[in-house]
């Protein structure tokens, strides 16, 4: 196996002079290498076949750069495929359009095949990862739709449980590698960086092509493609857990605790989500803690009932815009012999129709794509049956929504552990 990893390119020029240096090159790095002469025959290739990456002149009779791009994009089968532009155009024009086309990167010839090389494995890498995350998202949805569609849910546990053991260990072997690639990239900067640094008056044609390809740029670019599949594959496991707690796979050590800590910890947690972006002002967190006892729990699992109505609340004001938009966390000893914590937001609110289905296992209200329908669910479970409680919600459309959990201060658990 080469460090290419068998990558199939698709090198699309006019002149075969061009096409034989970089096939020729390519090849030597292992690359399988396919050629086409024009524009036409460049999308029936792809379309045949879909490569793993385009190398698309722009100059070509009949049929541009950019309407071969165009066509690909346009196409469900082949819009996925990274294209670089290498082109002797030099104008930022040129440049500006062949990004708006859908070019990923632009390299200006001549070029020099160490940089063709890089940018190369550096789109490969990330096409790579983008390909397995994208067949873990898939392979999860079917999942999902499979357990959807078991009416009785009869095995859930044991279901799951395996469901969640074949995800795990391929999702965090693809988690567990972004930081090395992240690391290699870096690596090949400050190589660059070096460079530099002993060669600070390079040829005017290298440091053009460093003004045009905005070196920096690429460097925070690229960065964040890395943070961005990191946090897609942080969404997987966590959906995973969601599942193994929703099966009851993992039981947490019994013990007393401090409920205000927990919440605390839970707050910190999501500190990053609470900050002011371009379209919300800062979510504010307003705490009325009461004088309330320790309690005998499962304290991870409070953490996550915690974490899931935070994380809710957070969310509804990402869809719902809010002058100024609030949560409330509010603590108190009720009926003597319960502990009451109640978190409230003054986001869009819930319809009432929707509010008998709210800890039913898969029914979300947010947007598609941005929730399972596991966290209420979940929830649930762990108040209701692990603990003696009770979860209920008050809310009315464009007045927010609170819900109210209620433990038991003397809690049945500690004897049951014994």
């Amino acid at each position: 196996m080469t460090d290419s990893d068998q990558a199939d390119i698709l090198i699309v020029d006019d002149t075969p002079d061009n096409i034989r240096l970089l096939s020729t090159m390519l090849s030597k790095r292992g690359y399988r290498v396919r050629p086409a002469i024009n524009g036409k025959m460049a999308i029936l290739a792809a379309k045949a076949v879909q490569p793993d990456l385009i190398l698309l002149d722009i100059n070509m009779p009949e049929m541009s750069g950019y309407e071969v791009c165009e066509n690909l994009k346009s196409e469900p089968k082949t819009k996925e495929i990274p294209i670089i532009f290498l082109s002797a155009l030099d104008n930022v024009e040129d440049k500006v359009k062949a990004f708006e086309v859908g070019g990923i990167d632009y390299i200006t010839k001549p070029f020099q095949f160490a940089e063709v090389l890089v940018r190369i494995q550096n789109q490969l890498t990330i096409r790579k990862l983008q390909k397995t995350l994208q067949k873990q998202n898939d392979r999860l949805k079917q999942v999902m739709t499979q357990l959807v569609q078991n009416e009785k849910m009869a095995g859930l546990g044991q279901l799951v449980a395996g469901i969640a053991h074949e995800i795990n260990n391929p999702i965090n072997f693809i988690y567990g590698n972004l930081n090395p690639v992240s690391e290699y990239i870096q690596d090949l900067f400050n190589l660059l960086a070096l460079y530099q640094q002993e060669y600070p008056q390079p040829k005017a044609t290298i440091q053009e092509t460093i003004d045009e390809i905005d070196l920096d740029f690429l460097q925070t670019d690229l960065q964040h493609s890395i943070a961005s599949m990191q946090t897609g594959s942080e969404r997987i496991r966590t959906i995973i857990l969601n599942l193994r707690n929703f099966a009851r796979l993992d039981e947490a050590e019994i013990k007393q605790v401090n409920l205000h800590e927990g919440l605390d910890s839970t707050l910190s947690i999501l500190q990053h989500r609470l900050k002011s972006r371009d379209d919300r002002p800062e979510i504010a967190i307003e705490r009325n803690y009461g004088e309330i006892p320790h309690i005998t729990c499962y304290p991870g699992q409070l953490n996550q009932v915690f974490f899931h109505l935070l994380n809710n609340a957070i969310d509804a004001f990402d869809e719902w815009e809010a002058e100024k938009p609030q949560i409330n966390i509010t603590t108190d000893v009720a009926k003597g012999d319960r502990v009451q914590i109640c978190i409230g937001d003054n986001g869009k609110g819930i319809a009432e129709d929707l509010q008998t289905r709210l800890f039913d296992p898969f029914f979300t209200t947010k947007s598609v794509g941005k929730g399972v329908g596991l966290g209420l669910s979940i929830s649930h479970q762990i108040i209701v049956e692990k603990h003696a409680g009770c979860i209920s919600c008050e809310s009315s459309p464009e007045q927010g929504a609170t819900f109210i959990l209620e433990l038991p201060i003397v809690s049945v658990l500690a004897a049951e552990n014994h």
